[in-house]
């Protein structure tokens, strides 16, 4: 089973006249999901699992890491424009490189590339210094989209951990080299218990 953009989390209404709370809709979206993930048929939790299901672990919302304002600029690694992902399960799904989004995190300045698989969005995977100790091996991903002006945002709050994380059953993208980060990321989803 193919599947990677199930989580991709864009409420920017909370549903009345109130100002936009990024921190509110960051805990809005986990408590969706939670729900999601403990009752929905299509959870990627096993059924033995799901009951009691506590919910997923996540890092405190911070919005130190979460960055506005980006643009998408033309890729210029060394890798073609399209390509194939390799997936958890040794397929390969085709890929294009979109362009890449430069930020600064924690006085660091960090680029990642985009990809568009035709979802709709464009995905995001990446690693950082908590993968494979306080985040899943493989990574985490953020999907994102346009704001009205054209710009793009980074809210690590939002990353994600693949289906497959959760379920054998699940095939998803492997994270390529180049979405490799020097730093780490606390923010988003996280493992239960760090690994040591």
């Amino acid at each position: 089973m193919h599947d990677h953009d199930h989580a991709g989390d864009h409420a920017h209404d909370l549903g009345d006249s109130r100002p936009y709370d990024p921190v509110a809709a960051i805990l809005a979206n986990r408590a969706d999901k939670d729900a999601f993930f403990a009752v929905s048929l299509d959870s990627p939790i096993p059924p033995s699992e799901r009951f009691p299901f506590a919910g997923l672990a996540y890092f405190p919302a911070d919005l130190a890491y979460r960055v506005e304002g980006l643009e998408l600029t033309p890729y210029e690694g060394d890798g073609p424009q399209e390509f194939v992902i390799p997936t958890s399960d040794g397929d390969q799904r085709p890929a294009m490189r979109a362009g890449t989004i430069r930020f600064g995190l924690g006085g660091r300045e960090l680029a990642l590339v985009a990809y568009d698989l035709g979802t709709g969005s464009l995905f995001v995977p990446f690693l950082d210094a908590t993968s494979g100790r306080e985040t899943y091996g493989a990574g985490r991903y953020l999907d994102i989209e346009p704001e009205g002006d054209g710009t793009y945002t980074l809210d690590f709050n939002a990353a994600y951990h693949p289906y497959c994380a959760y379920s054998p059953d699940y095939s998803c993208p492997l994270t390529p080299a180049e979405n490799r980060l020097p730093v780490r990321i606390a923010a988003g989803e996280r493992l239960p218990v760090a690994e040591t």
